[in-house]
């Protein structure tokens, strides 16, 4: 499979959701939704009756502190959805309720979080996302040493599809291109033009193949 950029939304209201798929029409087919209840993480995001366009296919990153409830209201907007395990009670159970919904299911890693806690789990889903930032916000700073994560995740299960989000730019993308999808809020989605960014991101991975 090709590896992608998919460009991140961390949008507070409607108007701001919109002006962002704008932008990105013609940029990217799938688009990653960063959704934050403010306890998980101390920001808001996704805390409104949100309208998808359907020129997109998404995937949403659950940090909220009540995945099911989210995957209750809003599971069917989305293709892939990714929680923490950290945040169900009953991991398991969850991953066959996303499933149960014909959507698409993986597990978030914060930078604190072992690779060997997901383990009895990365046979029940298709995509694992490893945080290389403190979640929450654009910007923050690219934690490096978490980037061993992808090869550990990969030998226990290399069907895995590993996706590194987080801080990336043409220099970190290099150092994470083991991964298969990369996530890119600030450096794409905020950029005047996306597009010239993803393809910056592209070269620099093709170059460190």
């Amino acid at each position: 499979m090709k590896q992608l950029i998919w460009p991140s939304i961390m949008a507070k209201t409607q108007p701001e959701l919109d002006q962002d798929l704008n932008k990105l029409k013609g940029a990217a087919k799938m688009l990653h939704l960063d959704i934050v209840d403010g306890q998980f993480a101390h920001n808001k995001t996704f805390q409104f009756p949100f309208k998808l366009s359907q020129h997109f296919h998404y995937n949403a990153h659950l940090m909220v502190k009540s995945p099911e409830k989210w995957v209750d209201q809003h599971g069917k907007k989305v293709d892939l959805i990714i929680f923490h395990p950290e945040t169900a009670p009953d991991v398991s159970r969850l991953i066959k309720k996303i499933k149960a919904m014909k959507r698409k299911v993986g597990l978030a890693l914060l930078p604190k979080t072992k690779v060997q806690s997901i383990k009895p789990y990365l046979n029940q889903i298709g995509f694992v996302l490893i945080l290389m930032v403190k979640p929450g916000f654009y910007g923050s700073k690219f934690l490096e040493k978490d980037l061993k994560k992808i090869a550990q995740l990969k030998t226990i299960n290399p069907k895995i599809k590993v996706i590194v989000d987080g801080g990336m730019n043409p220099k970190t993308i290099k150092k994470a291109r083991k991964a298969d999808f990369f996530i890119s809020g600030s450096y794409t989605t905020k950029a005047d033009n996306p597009q010239k960014r993803i393809n910056a991101l592209l070269q620099a991975l093709d170059r460190s193949a």
